[in-house]
């Protein structure tokens, strides 16, 4: 066992510090675990909640938490997993276990005391951290030197691991594209491979959360391209995946200094313009990511420097500014353009430049002219504004006059 000493977690953490001290102490021990532990480490911040492990049984953590004031709620009791309430924020505090049985997707636990086959039953090395209070954090299977040396490395048997859940081998891709450095691991990418058919039996929901946050992850293209030489990307997606452009669209949003987005860079790798619908149920997508995604993979609506100023205001005006944003982005990523092309960057910043105003019209203009009401209106009212856009938007009210006369139906 290793141990080095870094500030307490709970000193950020009032919450934290409350759940410790509750539960360690007469008979039982806890300790801080998992993420928050290994980003703590290398002086990340913190992406998500601080989980926490305990010796006590759920029942104990219950009775201790509720004596206290605090609230529990049992969240995952059969897998010995209370969510206690402190200082008004939420903590995972889970009995240490023991696999019993796995079938690839889920465990049978038995509750235990042992830390060391607690952190055994872990996924890899850097995520079986353990912080006491007074800071020093436990390792128990190498997990420090291989977080320091950006190395994600499987404990124990990497088959085992994976057959013991096989969304593990996403996990391996997805940490390796936040934390690696250098190759992934060739124990860990020789076992990926051989339990490739494992990820058949992974529901979609799941695959569609470790998926969508590989994306954003700092090495995401390196590590895309690694799994599509591995053969691991196409059983994801359904099919091949356009990694060249995944990687530049990666360099242009940085370029940019825009954020990684997880559905732009989807649409981006797997949309070959077929459209949204058959990757909306294979990941198990929104209604509203899938609508998204649509004008990524429409071939009626490709952008270019090539094409009018005015063509792209009423592409901005139809799409919107994120639905304009992204068609010029994917546009810009496939067309092999460097990510410094100036014409494209100007493109993508439109949205800055121009703001699409709303159409002036309305059904009372066509009535004003005698046009009675029904499904002639709205048939004008297309026109009118199919014309308003031909001729550049126009607001002042002479021009307006003249699209409502020019729109009104003839003889």
């Amino acid at each position: 066992m290793s141990a080095v000493r870094i500030p307490p977690l709970a000193e950020s953490h009032p919450g934290l510090e409350r759940v410790l001290a509750l539960l360690d102490h007469d008979g039982e021990e806890a300790r801080a675990v998992g993420g928050a532990v290994r980003d703590a480490l290398l002086g990340l911040p913190r992406r998500g909640d601080v989980d926490v492990a305990t010796t006590a049984r759920p029942e104990e953590v219950i009775r201790r938490v509720e004596a206290a004031g605090l609230k529990a709620v049992p969240t995952g009791i059969e897998h010995g997993t209370v969510t206690v309430i402190a200082e008004g924020e939420p903590f995972e505090v889970t009995t240490l276990r023991e696999d019993v049985e796995t079938d690839g997707r889920r465990a049978k636990v038995a509750f235990g005391r042992s830390w060391r086959h607690d952190a055994e039953r872990r996924d890899f090395t850097m995520n079986a951290l353990y912080q006491q209070r007074d800071g020093t954090v436990l390792d128990l299977v190498g997990g420090i030197a291989d977080a320091r040396a950006g190395k994600v490395r499987f404990i124990g048997d990497a088959d085992e691991r994976i057959r013991e859940d096989y969304l593990r081998i996403l996990r391996l891709f997805r940490f390796h594209a936040a934390y690696g450095r250098g190759d992934l691991d060739p124990a860990a990418l020789a076992a990926a491979m051989r339990g490739r058919e494992g990820l058949s039996q992974l529901s979609r929901e799941r695959v569609r959360a470790e998926l969508m946050k590989l994306l954003t992850a700092p090495r995401a293209a390196d590590t895309i391209e690694e799994m599509e030489a591995a053969g691991l990307l196409a059983p994801v997606l359904g099919g091949a995946g356009d990694v060249a452009a995944f990687a530049r669209l990666a360099a242009i949003e940085a370029g940019l200094g825009l954020a990684p987005d997880a559905v732009r860079r989807l649409g981006v790798l797997a949309l070959d313009g077929t459209g949204g619908e058959p990757l909306q149920d294979r990941l198990r997508l929104s209604n509203a990511e899938t609508k998204r995604l649509a004008p990524m993979a429409d071939a009626r609506l490709a952008l270019s420097p090539d094409i009018s100023g005015l063509e792209h205001r009423a592409a901005l005006y139809h799409m919107g500014a994120e639905g304009y944003r992204d068609r010029v982005l994917a546009d810009f990523a496939r067309s092999g353009a460097p990510a410094d092309d100036a014409g494209w960057r100007e493109l993508a910043a439109l949205p800055e430049r121009w703001s699409a105003p709303k159409f002036p019209l309305n059904a009372g203009a066509f009535l004003a002219r005698g046009l009675p009401p029904g499904p002639e209106v709205g048939a004008a009212l297309r026109r009118a504004e199919a014309l308003w856009i031909e001729r550049g938007f126009p607001e002042d009210p002479l021009a307006l006059v003249a699209l409502v006369r020019d729109a009104m139906p003839t003889a």
